[in-house]
């Protein structure tokens, strides 16, 4: 039996294969870069199943609009004459509406439910992984009269699909944050989320799948894919030929260029983020978003994590300081008191978050391909979600129907 290929190694293929090895299949993991630092690796770590709502929501058009002119911001897209991009805003445009929210909801809701729950099997089953799971929620500090009615309408429709939600004061605040002052006017507090260090959550998948007989390949490129009728038999690569049985495209920002090479649509763009880490002083405590700027805060003992923006910028990897700037100013604007310091550039994450024009995942079969899967386009919630999409593909790769519908996600569906 040829083993199956997965072609991409961020978390979302090596969760795929962690599944798919217990399995008992073969699996061969193919990643154009060094597999050290990625999109995987240096994010806010955040398992958040109060992100019920998709990216292509109905404020986010003339927020947009209104951000566009802000390179500090934290949406952006620099306007270019770009075919793709132009297709990419259109469908996401179409897609920004109450009716797309109402029918997103249920299927997030329950690919997060999931994946929180195969996290903390995953942390029982490997004590010794040391994640830094912290399961103390997630608060949503914001400053405005505007952001405090849009959050707080936000916990009643979160409560009404069954989630827990917490609307604090100040006094609330002080209580989960007795060390540092919180310039804020109030809060929502999610208890049902929770968050890990994605860096050390990496580096051990990636040693338990290689002690697991999982062959990694790495810094090799995709030129394109040997087909036959409805299956495809091999990868064709920059070191030659990789036979599979099937293959599982796991690509995140680049898996557009993968569905090309197969002929079918898959509408994707580069969601830039950046984030940086700072000495904890004095300690914030919890988890939180500080939401006027759309900042994520993860706290690690005597470190801190600060990550943010959403630029959409293709596959361009290049760093873009003023967004850097962004994130580094709302850290005092929150915490007064934070002794902030602006990072050096090589102490600047950067990653490509994969974003799908209606702001939902693909994962399932690839239309054209029997033997084709597809596990991409998860945006800012790569980590939360790739448990339970690594074990939907496995399952799928194995003939089994998922456990949860999974409709929502259709590969095909542009």
């Amino acid at each position: 039996m040829k083993p199956t290929i997965i072609i991409g190694g961020g978390i979302v293929g090596l969760f795929t294969a962690y599944f798919l090895q217990k399995s008992g299949v073969e699996v061969i993991i193919i990643d154009k870069g060094d597999m050290e630092v990625n999109c995987s690796t240096g994010n806010a770590g955040m398992i958040v199943p109060s992100h019920i709502v998709p990216l292509a929501a109905p404020g986010m058009i003339s927020k947009g609009i209104s951000w566009m002119f802000s390179s500090k911001s934290p949406f952006y897209i620099h306007p270019r004459l770009d075919r793709k991009l132009f297709e990419w805003s259109w469908l996401f445009y179409k897609a920004a509406n109450a009716k797309h929210v109402v029918n997103s909801i249920p299927f997030l809701k329950n690919l997060s439910l999931m994946s929180k729950s195969l996290y903390q099997e995953f942390r029982n089953e490997h004590q010794d992984s040391n994640l830094g799971l912290v399961e103390k929620g997630l608060m949503m500090l914001y400053q405005t009269s505007e952001v405090e009615k849009e959050e707080i309408e936000f916990a009643h429709l979160a409560r009404k699909h069954g989630l827990e939600a917490e609307i604090l004061g100040i006094e609330d605040i002080r209580q989960l944050e007795p060390n540092i002052e919180v310039k804020a006017k109030g809060a929502v507090l999610f208890p049902g989320d929770a968050h890990l260090s994605p860096a050390t959550l990496y580096s051990f998948l990636k040693k338990h799948l290689e002690e697991k007989g999982v062959i990694f390949k790495n810094k090799v490129t995709v030129t394109g894919f040997e087909k036959n009728v409805e299956k495809v038999n091999a990868v064709l690569t920059n070191e030659g030929k990789i036979e599979g049985s099937k293959f599982i495209l796991c690509g995140g920002a680049w898996s557009s260029e993968l569905a090309q090479m197969l002929e079918f649509s898959l509408p994707m763009m580069g969601g830039k983020g950046y984030s940086f880490v700072q000495e904890n002083n004095p300690e914030i405590k919890q988890a939180s978003i500080l939401t006027e700027m759309k900042v994520a805060v993860s706290p690690y003992g005597k470190q801190v994590r600060f990550g943010g923006t959403m630029e959409i910028a293709g596959t361009d990897e290049s760093i873009n300081i003023n967004r850097v700037k962004g994130i580094f100013e709302s850290i005092n604007r929150f915490y007064p008191d934070f002794q902030s310091k602006f990072p050096e550039k090589d102490e600047i994450w950067k990653g490509l978050r994969p974003c799908s024009p209606d702001g939902l995942p693909y994962i399932g079969v690839a239309p054209k391909w029997k033997n084709v899967l597809v596990g991409s386009g998860h945006a800012m919630m790569g980590i939360s979600l790739a448990p339970g999409t690594g074990k939907i593909l496995a399952e799928l790769h194995e003939g089994i129907n998922s456990k949860i519908d999974i409709t929502a996600f259709e590969v095909g569906r542009y």
